[in-house]
């Protein structure tokens, strides 16, 4: 007596390969249903294949390091470089080994949703994450180059286990301790796509805050980024602490 579509479907999710005999039985079945779901099947052990590829192509880094005999890799990135308001954030992860997670990357290259729930995974087994806030009146002071790297070096202070190596998206820091710059790393390192995904849901929800105290210049929508709107509304109520007067076109607003 043949499966239900509905039962083949239940059973397809606990196949793996395209050998299994179960597999191989549908294969000859007609029904315009099985096979649409032998398709759909497929597709999706393609996308899971290459993010597995991704995924070990993006552990290149800290596969090596830890065949060297380090131990705590943290990855460190930034966000918020180039906004007109709010902090510049950073953050610093420490993975464990068997730390798995297809589809991680570059955070801005995920959705709202997807980085949610990266977020809450990092979280949960990360054995440290750190994290560094610089506000706008310091960014200000030192300038945003200066402040990114006080940011990551808050975030390494922040790790309550040392790391003994470094994995930096593009910038060098001046701590006694091992590091390789990476440049565009968030892409090519698990761990620094990790805190790449932390310090940006991070920042988000701290602009997300300060949007609903100042609802005039968008924060919620515009992440303190200069949009059209956003200039304007500067325009027409004025600058916040939170805004970067050494920013254009701010400054010029400003003196």
């Amino acid at each position: 007596m043949k499966m239900s579509i509905k039962q083949v479907e239940e059973e397809l999710v606990r196949i793996n390969s395209e050998n299994n005999p179960f597999f191989q039985l549908l294969v000859k079945d007609e029904r315009k249903g099985v096979q649409a779901l032998l398709k759909k099947w497929r597709m999706d052990k393609k996308k899971e294949d290459e993010l597995r590829k991704q995924f070990e192509e993006m552990s290149i880094h800290e596969n090596k390091l830890i065949q060297e005999g380090f131990q705590y890799i943290a990855g460190l990135d930034e966000v918020g470089r180039g906004p007109l308001a709010g902090p510049v954030v950073a953050a610093a992860v420490i993975l464990p080994k068997n730390f798995y997670l297809p589809g991680l990357t570059d955070s801005k290259k995920l959705s709202a949703t997807k980085r949610e729930l990266f977020y809450e995974k990092i979280k949960a087994e990360a054995i440290s994450i750190g994290i560094g806030i610089v506000d706008a009146n310091t960014i200000d002071e030192v300038n945003i180059y200066e402040a990114t790297k006080l940011a990551m070096i808050q975030a390494i202070n922040k790790l309550h286990i040392k790391p003994d190596y470094l994995l930096i998206d593009a910038m060098k820091l001046n701590v006694n301790i091992q590091q390789e710059s990476i440049v565009k790393g968030d892409s090519k390192s698990i761990s620094i796509a990790a805190s790449s995904v932390i310090a940006k849901v991070t920042r988000d929800s701290y602009m997300i805050e300060l949007g609903e105290k100042f609802p005039q210049y968008g924060f919620r929508s515009n992440m303190g980024y200069g949009t059209k709107e956003h200039v304007e509304a500067i325009e027409a109520h004025g600058v916040l602490a939170e805004h970067r007067r050494s920013f254009t076109p701010i400054k010029d607003i400003v003196s």
